[in-house]
């Protein structure tokens, strides 16, 4: 690390429990800081260059808090089908182009389920650099993108299955960077089909002195008390973009017919035949992450938690984190979501996850 920084990298690590993964930032043109800072917001490039500081653990911060239950507004349905809702943004491999995700539909739990058809309704996303009038679609520019379900299932007497809502991926391409741009998602063609209208602003583009004005790095994040205390935090920093480095919603540490949440399933669950999820902790998560990954580009990696073995002998894995997330991993020439890469101004970011198929062999 240098002595003085041009950047800044915020860190803010929520830990219910500690595991490697592995992060790579790719730093090839400056020197970077990682700041503790007394008091107020964490400063900006614009406020430096710093003297790299750091600072104890404090251990009377509290640890350890309650799962916040599915019937709290932040995690609670608010849109109706056919609106979209969870909706999530994603870099691609460069700031001229960018991932928008959501979900339209209610996701199913049960012994016999029929998954709901991804066909049945459009991904569209319209864009562009003025906001739109409110009764009409208004904007100049319409994107097209696929849609998928998934299943989490349980061959095992007294386990219930679960199946998603439509997930939505799209991807908008020829975007100006360092813009400001406002969008609806949706399904145009349908009465409430599309989103209210939401805005974001590409990242910087590659260069040897522009890059992101703020980066906040979270980990283990769950959806706790102190889980709400760290977004609250992340929102009133306002940061560019968000690297979400694994173990997101703990939904493996419920049953599959919900309930609480314990700390150690296999202590509290000895009998269990399979490693269980409760996949509403997903779509709770999705809703309670929104107003921020709505408008501030979210990048993910996945953790041990993300596992969620399903099927006979937990033949599948991954399910919901392979199906709810858009990154660049077919930009950035990977042949997997397990890693991937972005360019962020003069920043290249590599995400690589502990849990790549090492029998198969990819470029990032």
């Amino acid at each position: 690390m240098g002595a003085m920084a041009t950047s800044t990298i915020a860190g803010t690590l929520h830990s219910r429990h500690l595991h490697c993964r592995t992060l790579l930032l790719l730093l090839p043109y400056l020197p970077i800081a990682f700041l503790l800072v007394d008091g107020g917001g964490i400063p900006t490039t614009l406020d430096g260059p710093f003297t790299p500081a750091t600072r104890a653990f404090d251990r009377s911060l509290r640890q350890g808090s309650e799962d916040v239950p599915l019937s709290d507004p932040r995690l609670a349905p608010r849109a109706r089908p056919p609106s979209p809702e969870q909706i999530a943004l994603a870099a691609s491999a460069d700031p001229s182009s960018l991932w928008v995700s959501w979900v339209t539909g209610r996701a199913q739990v049960g012994s016999h389920l029929t998954p709901l058809d991804p066909t049945a309704v459009r991904s569209e996303v319209w864009y562009g650099e003025r906001p739109a009038s409110a009764d009409t679609v208004g904007h100049p520019h319409v994107a097209r993108g696929s849609a998928e379900v998934y299943s989490q299932l349980y061959p095992y007497p007294g386990l219930l299955n679960y199946t998603s809502g439509v997930i939505h991926h799209v991807r908008l391409v020829g975007l100006r960077p360092s813009t400001r741009y406002y969008y609806r998602c949706g399904d145009s063609s349908l009465k409430g089909g599309l989103s209210d209208e939401r805005s974001f602003v590409t990242l910087p583009a590659p260069a040897p002195d522009a890059y992101p004005r703020r980066v906040a790095v979270v980990g283990d994040l769950g959806l706790t008390g102190n889980s709400t205390s760290t977004v609250d935090h992340l929102a009133r920093n306002d940061p560019s973009m968000i690297l979400m480095v694994g173990d997101m919603t703990y939904a493996n540490q419920y049953r599959t017919t919900g309930g609480r949440g314990v700390p150690c399933f296999s202590c509290s669950f000895p009998d269990a035949p399979i490693r269980e999820s409760y996949q509403p902790r997903w779509d709770g998560w999705g809703r309670f992450m929104e107003p921020l990954a709505s408008r501030v580009t979210m990048m993910v990696t996945e953790g041990n938690h993300e596992i969620e073995p399903q099927g006979h002998g937990g033949a599948v894995t991954f399910a919901s984190y392979l199906a709810r997330f858009a990154v660049p991993s077919e930009e950035s020439g990977s042949n997997t979501k397990f890693f991937y890469s972005f360019n962020a101004g003069g920043i290249h970011f590599i995400m690589l996850g502990a849990y790549v198929d090492y029998n198969r062999t990819g470029n990032i």
